[in-house]
This record gives structure tokens, sequence and C-alpha cells, in this order.
């Protein structure tokens, strides 16, 4: 059975080109996962994401003779198959196209509540507030499942942008370099969107951990 580890993007598509099957399905098995996932931020149903995947490994396959390797092997099938989850999302009303919604756009929108500053006094414009330090914390906590549950509600409620980049960054685990070429996205676009998710996500966290001190 083929291992596609270690082995080198050029390798990889030569294998294909030839069709060797065994290839092919350590790839499907080694993506196919995190291809569904990333169809489901665009997508209502697992079917219809599942139909997505579907299109975009036959994209991928029927498309081996125009890769050029200006990209990864793995970026390029992810960008097959955001166009396509990104077309079917438009369809059911749940897609916004990332350059509709520049740096400068919510500027206004605060990363962190005011009110956790003094607005008045000597100490204006420091913490009222202090956020939670998660490294106080026990580990089982923080790992427990009902937290874990918090999170997951938290970034499933971010607007769709948001939830894509943090998603991709922080449970897909992608480097900044792969979510900008996959969705087409200036760094600092990337970066504000980040930024934005994970401070709604800690804000959530953070409020659930003071009302469970508190009861």
């Amino acid at each position: 059975m083929a291992d596609t580890g270690g082995r080198s993007d050029a390798e990889l598509v030569r294998a294909l080109r030839a069709g060797d099957e065994a290839t092919f399905r350590s790839l499907v098995r080694e993506l196919g996962p995190s291809l569904l996932r990333v169809a489901l931020l665009y997508v209502s149903s697992r079917a219809v994401a599942e139909e997505v995947v579907q299109e975009a490994w036959l994209g991928l396959l029927t498309g081996l003779d125009r890769f050029e390797g200006r990209s990864s092997l793995k970026t390029w099938l992810f960008r097959i198959l955001v166009n396509t989850a990104k077309t079917r999302g438009e369809r059911e009303g749940r897609s916004v196209p990332f350059a509709s919604l520049a740096p400068d756009t919510d500027a206004d929108e605060p990363a962190v509540d005011p009110e956790r500053f003094d607005a008045t006094g000597r100490w204006a414009g420091h913490w009222s507030s202090a956020p939670i330090r998660f490294d106080d914390l026990p580990e089982e906590r923080l790992l427990s499942a009902e937290t874990r549950a918090v999170v997951q509600q938290a970034i499933a409620e971010l607007p769709p942008n948001q939830r894509t980049v943090v998603s991709l960054r922080d449970i897909e685990g992608w480097s900044s370099e792969e979510v900008r070429n996959v969705l087409d996205i200036s760094e600092t676009n990337q970066r504000v969107l980040l930024h934005r998710g994970r401070s709604a996500v800690r804000r959530a966290l953070e409020k659930y951990m003071s009302e469970s001190e508190s009861s």
C-alpha cells in the first residue's frame, strides 16, 4: 500500500497520472476527513459536503495535466474543494465571499469588550475585569468534554469568514501561508479574521469559566 507521507508532490503526481490506485487511496485516507470538515464550513449538510468532496477529487484527477507545481498538491486540492463548496454554499445562502470582508470593514468592532476597561479616573484604560488566565486552570477542566463543547459552539457561531479561518488554523492546524493560498486572501485579512475569531471564542470560554466559578 502506498505511503504518501515521505513522497514529494512530483512523485505523487506522476503516480496519479499513471493511474496508481494505491496512491490515490492513500491520499483519500490521509486528506479525506479534513476535506469533509472544510466542506462542512460552507454547506448545510453532511450529504452535500460529501458530494463536494467527491467533486474535488474528480477535479484533482481530471486536472492533473494542468498541475504545474506552483503550489503544493494539497493546497491545489483544497482550493478546488473550497471553490466548489463556496459555489454550493452560495446557492444555499451560507457563504460570504472573502473579498466582501476587507480588514477595515468591521474596524469599529472591538476585539475586547470596552466595558472590561476603566473609562475614567486614575486607571482609565486599564483592565477593570482582568481576563482569566487559562494556564492557571486545572488541565482536566480545560480538556473536559463540556469545555470542548463550549469552544466548538463558539466557533460554530462565528461569522462565516472568521469561522473558516479559525477552523483551518486552530482545528486543522494549517499555517498562515496555507490559509492565504487556499482562500486567496491577504496576510492582513487572514490575521484580522483570526484575531477576531479567537477573541470571540475566548470571550465565550471566559464567560463559561466565570459562570462555572460562581455557580
